[in-house]
């Protein structure tokens, strides 16, 4: 009798989703590293505390 030929929609399919899930991951480290390396805070000026002052003292409008 002859054999019934395996499948191999589930390992391509396990495979697709192991390399999606890799890549994921690599873009996620990636983009954590920049947002580390790229950390720029200016100095506020005066006008835009007021404004953020304002904004936190009366939420709602």
């Amino acid at each position: 009798m002859a054999e019934k030929p395996k499948s191999m929609v589930l390992g391509v399919m396990a495979a697709a989703v192991f390399a999606g899930l890799g890549r994921m991951v690599v873009q996620k480290i990636k983009a954590d590293k920049a947002a580390r390396e790229n950390l720029v805070t200016a100095p506020l000026d005066q006008e835009t505390r007021e404004k953020i002052s304002r904004a936190v003292r009366t939420p709602g409008n």
